[in-house]
């Protein structure tokens, strides 16, 4: 996201609070509330890649982190072709999705985890199939 503003968007001065916690335009900065092993509900907007790949409006995912999309900032993306799919109960982006692209999708969660319960998780399934079709 840091990256689509500084070179899409033309916002160069877009960062990372953590790693620049002066910076100008704190894109990714610490939730209000952090989301260290837990695991919280999410709403998939409808058309999105994420709700067509889980068939449902809400899902509820593993999470572990502490830094998030600045909520002060989400109407950077409205018009434009990252959107944001998916957020949580407290409004804050969870889902992110690049339209006109075979597969860009980023989370706040960590679908990954799902390895930990020997279980293929929706998102890493369908990524797969999309790069083999590609």
């Amino acid at each position: 996201m840091i990256e689509y503003c500084r070179n899409v968007l033309g916002l160069t001065n877009a960062d990372h609070a953590e790693s620049n916690p002066a910076a100008a335009l704190p894109l990714i900065a610490p939730l209000p509330c952090a989301l260290r092993e837990t695991e919280s509900r999410i709403h998939l907007n409808p058309g999105s890649r994420a709700r067509a790949i889980y068939e449902r409006a809400e899902i509820s995912e593993p999470f572990n982190c502490g830094f998030g999309l600045n909520p002060q900032h989400h109407q950077l993306f409205c018009k434009t072709a990252l959107k944001i799919t998916g957020v949580g109960d407290d409004g804050i982006a969870r889902v992110v999705e690049l339209d006109d692209h075979p597969f860009f999708m980023a989370t706040l969660f960590q679908p990954e985890r799902s390895a930990f319960n020997n279980t293929p998780h929706p998102l890493i399934v369908a990524f797969l199939q999309t790069a083999a079709a590609v």
